[in-house]
């Protein structure tokens, strides 16, 4: 009686050896050719929206790469926090923020402060905006200062920062024109500084004073009245001088 032996065997077809696209490939030259169109595949963080391209995210938020960064940045000067509780709300890291801030601040920010803070050139056409208010003639612009939270600083003049509302401030002067464009900007005194004294000492008083411009500014009463800079009187008795008030009321706000 003759044995029967059973040998196990892989069959091997010859559609396997020479396709490069199944699993187990026994032809060398197929897994060659497998690893040229090899494709790595990317994958994106999908918590960080820059990590996208343009299209996308303005499909999405209706914002570029660039308008996120801006917001970012603003969102970081606006509310003084570190970049880490920054990034924290904006689902960002430490590193994407300070690049957000950095671009910001050095492209966009100082690269074009000059060109939309400025001074006008033609008078006479801010003049007549301003009459059209409330009839208040050669106005140029209104003037006020206002406190900047700041967090509290370290050294021997911590104190001066310290504002008459007992909190840690700049006090930022600004000029506006009658469409609230602003004009000028005075950001350098701590927030003890008084608003007289800044404007006293910014540059825009010394050209006032020096007749540069035929026009005046209006403030509040916080300010010492000058030729060139107009306050509301303190007690007004006449028609006139409540027509005054009234009028630099309204022109000044």
């Amino acid at each position: 009686m003759r044995a029967i032996y059973k040998v196990p065997f892989t069959c091997v077809s010859p559609c396997t050896m020479a396709c490069p696209f199944l699993n187990d490939v026994l032809d060398e030259e197929a897994l060659i050719f497998r690893h040229a169109f090899k494709r790595e595949r990317v994958f994106r963080d999908r918590s960080d929206p820059l990590a996208f391209p343009d299209e996308y995210l303005h499909e999405r938020y209706q914002f570029t790469g660039d308008g996120i960064r801006y917001c970012v940045a603003l969102r970081f000067f606006r509310s003084g926090m570190f970049l880490y509780a920054v990034g924290h709300a904006e689902i960002l890291n430490k590193g994407t923020i300070c690049r957000c801030v950095r671009s910001a601040f050095g492209t966009q920010i100082l690269g074009t402060h000059l060109y939309y803070i400025r001074w006008p050139q033609k008078n006479v056409l801010h003049q007549r905006d301003f009459y059209k208010i409330a009839a208040f003639p050669n106005v140029i612009g209104a003037l006020d200062c206002t406190q900047i939270h700041i967090k509290r600083p370290s050294g021997a003049h911590e104190g001066d920062n310290v504002n008459r509302k007992s909190f840690h401030s700049i006090n930022v002067q600004m000029i506006c024109d009658a469409a609230c464009i602003i004009t000028n900007v005075e950001a350098k005194w701590p927030g003890s500084i008084h608003d007289s004294r800044v404007f006293r000492s910014s540059t825009i008083s010394q050209r006032l004073s020096q007749g540069e411009f035929s026009a005046v500014l209006l403030g509040d009463k916080g300010y010492a009245c000058e030729t060139y800079l107009l306050t509301p009187l303190a007690d007004p008795q006449t028609a006139a001088q409540q027509g005054y008030n009234l009028a630099h009321a309204r022109t000044r706000a």
